[in-house]
């Protein structure tokens, strides 16, 4: 198996692969149509009046970026193409500076992806990662839908340790890839579908339920206690989002599984067969306890981040913590792996600059405040009652990552300027805030509003177009549990 897995980025195909589910009459039309659609899109506009308020800057920031979106979701071309489509666009319409651009290639999330890769490679060339795999499996995951709901658990039971969504996704990602393997799984089918989705949902579903799993959550606490008046805490939190987290997930797990069934892929006597593998494996070898210790210290650094500075003298960030992984694993004697076993897929890394590129101009060039701004206005929230603008509230910030790509740039604009509507309407502002802030983190809809996204959709088991789908029904569900939790379990906690 980790001879297999060191030759490719994904798995071989295996003598009796799954079958593979034929793309849909929408998926079709949309490959056809994807770039006239495109095409029109973006001139309509970018040469459209510009709307009042907005700069022409930011009317052309949004034409690229819905042209691009459009590109990415219909998959008429390469996703790295149309990345290098947007970042030439940028420049020549002189709607981002050139350096910004092509700056966004050194972003700390491209070297995290490069980590990531080599950590990986790593793992699965030591066999650590199989025989971790492959325990677990046998041991809680007598099915595929039970080992699915084992990952789930292990996503929400490390956010309460290790408190960075990205590296959660690189620890669950090899795991995930070998779970794959064992179970014939390739890409394009169902069950690879639904579990690297699930990854994405579960870590950030998860980071939702507990205030320290994301810096996004600790900043919107802030202006809750510094501007609204409130007292919320770290159990506070827990104790008014966990539950929707929990609801939420446990909803949205079985709507993934309706959505990519996987019930006609064959798996044979895929538990007996897991079983042999893992006595394959033996005592430990040299490099699966190379790769324990490496895998070990990368942990331990990643769940003490907040105390470094005490402990070292020097914050250690999540992203030089993998990239401090990433050179033990290479390091002669030390390490592992020499470079051109570390399979790293640049295509991935092209996409996601042109994608931070696009992104980071729809919101340096204020085009996406324009956009929220305007939204807010138009539906006339000071003539509704206060029930219908705290449901309106909740979900326009759920679906608010769809123009912001970043948590942070989020909660600094949505939470002060929510908190400010709910004080203007005699609302209560700590309530309307929490539970706008309850969903920050459910950034799940396209590969770049996340890091997390990026790393798992750099496996190739989803298109652009399979995560839309699930992300758009979870975060309908999200939205509707965390509304309804306003109403009633928040009036039981006295938020």
């Amino acid at each position: 198996m980790s001879d297999r897995m060191s030759e490719s980025e994904t798995p071989s195909p295996s003598p009796n692969p799954p079958p593979v589910k034929s793309k849909g009459r929408f998926e079709r039309w949309m490959q056809k149509w994807g770039i006239p659609l495109a095409v029109i899109v973006f001139l309509l506009l970018f040469f459209m009046p510009a709307p009042e308020g907005m700069k022409p800057e930011g009317q052309r920031a949004l034409a690229i970026f819905v042209g691009a979106l459009v590109l990415w979701v219909s998959n008429s071309l390469p996703i790295y193409l149309t990345s290098l489509i947007a970042i030439v666009m940028l420049t020549l319409t002189q709607t981002y500076e050139e350096d910004k651009v092509l700056g966004t290639l050194g972003y700390d999330v491209i070297w995290l992806m490069v980590s990531a890769f080599i950590l990986t490679s790593a793992m699965v060339k030591s066999n650590l990662a199989k025989r971790f795999a492959l325990w677990m499996v046998t041991r809680f995951g007598q099915t595929p839908v039970r080992t699915l709901a084992v990952l789930v658990f292990i996503n929400f039971a490390l956010a309460f340790f290790v408190p960075s969504t990205t590296a959660r996704a690189t620890l669950m990602v090899p795991i995930c890839m070998i779970l794959l393997e064992v179970y014939k799984a390739m890409p394009g089918s169902n069950l690879g579908r639904v579990m690297m989705l699930q990854g994405v949902q579960a870590d950030a579903v998860a980071t939702s339920g507990i205030m320290t799993a994301t810096s996004a959550n600790i900043i919107a606490v802030g202006f809750i206690n510094e501007q609204a008046g409130g007292s919320i805490g770290y159990i506070d939190w827990l104790l008014a989002s966990m539950p929707t987290a929990i609801v939420t997930m446990a909803i949205t797990f079985f709507v993934g599984l309706r959505l990519f069934s996987f019930k006609g892929e064959a798996f044979g006597n895929a538990m007996s067969t897991l079983k042999e593998e893992l006595g394959k494996l033996g005592a430990f070898t040299r490099d699966e306890k190379k790769a324990l210790a490496i895998f070990t210290l990368t942990v331990l650094l990643w769940a003490t981040e907040d105390y470094h500075k005490s402990l070292f003298g020097v914050e250690i960030s999540v992203h030089m913590t993998a990239i401090i992984a990433a050179l033990l694993c290479l390091l002669p004697r030390v390490g592992l792996l020499t470079w051109k076993e570390a399979k790293i897929r640049w295509d991935l890394m092209i996409f996601a600059a042109g994608a931070y590129a696009v992104g980071n101009a729809l919101e340096k060039t204020k085009g996406a405040e324009w956009l929220i701004d305007n939204v807010v206005q138009a539906l006339g929230l000071e003539r509704m009652s206060h029930g219908m603008v705290y449901v309106i509230v909740v979900f326009i910030s759920m679906f608010s990552h769809l123009i912001f790509t970043s948590k942070t740039v989020r909660t600094t604009i949505m939470i002060p300027a929510f908190i400010a509507l709910a004080k203007s309407l005699g609302m209560d502002p700590v309530a309307l805030a929490l539970a706008s802030a309850m969903t920050l983190t459910y950034t799940i809809t396209l590969p770049p509003h996340s890091k997390v996204n990026t790393i798992y959709f750099a496996t190739g088991y989803f298109s652009v177009l399979d995560q839309v789908k699930y992300a758009i029904v979870t975060c309908l569900i999200g939205a509707t549990v965390i509304s309804l939790a306003l109403f009633t379990w928040f009036q039981l906690l006295g938020l």
